[in-house]
């Protein structure tokens, strides 16, 4: 594709996204799906629905943990983790097929390459870092689809858990806070964790450049 004209669409969807999102809050989609909460098969079918068409609008994918966690409690957990991959998948793949020979790339490239799919995919995802740039960021990379699926699973395990965990405390979602999952101790704890995994290739990729 010609650079210009891929400049040109990327804009664009840029435009779109943004719009969608303005358009159609995190806060409304709560409000319509609160109805739901009170039977377990309308809630997953919604929380499938909602997985797949999240990417469009850029809502944060703690959304459906939250929601997992009102209808379902603990026992959400399963679900929510499995939808924040699938949800995850479309902006891997977009990402993927539009990835170019930049620096960027070579640069996520030689980062993956020393630090292993499985373990760069997990510690980019305990960083607390927007989940689609993570996830545009390993299509980028070259980052095979069952290292990207596996790696986002683990990493996503304490947001998922704690998005839960809040969802479970709920009194109505209408009232929910996504903000209010972004626990102080959690991501202190996951940027850590994340730190530890990338200490030993970032270290290896700086000496080797010197």
């Amino acid at each position: 594709m010609d650079r210009r004209l891929r400049l040109l669409t990327g804009v664009a969807l840029v435009a779109v996204v943004a719009t969608l999102a303005w358009a159609r809050s995190p806060s409304w989609a709560l409000s319509r799906l609160a109805w739901l909460a009170a039977d377990p098969g309308r809630l997953t079918a919604a929380l499938v629905v909602v997985a797949v068409v999240r990417p469009l609008f850029a809502w944060p994918t703690t959304l459906l943990a939250v929601v997992a966690g009102y209808g379902l409690g603990p026992w959400g957990f399963p679900l929510a983790l499995g939808l924040v991959v699938v949800t995850s998948l479309p902006p891997y793949w977009l990402a993927g097929r539009g990835a170019g020979a930049g620096r960027i790339a070579a640069a996520g490239e030689r980062l993956v390459a020393e630090a292993g799919d499985l373990r760069s995919v997990a510690g980019s995802r305990l960083l607390p870092l927007p989940s689609d740039v993570v996830s545009a960021g390993a299509g980028v990379a070259g980052v095979p689809l069952r290292a990207f699926a596996l790696g986002t699973a683990v990493g996503e395990v304490p947001w998922v858990a704690v998005g839960v965990v809040a969802g479970d405390s709920l009194g109505g979602l209408e009232r929910a806070s996504l903000g209010a999952a972004m626990e102080p101790g959690v991501v202190v704890g996951a940027a850590l964790l994340a730190t530890l995994a990338f200490a030993g290739p970032v270290y290896r990729l700086v000496v080797t450049a010197e």
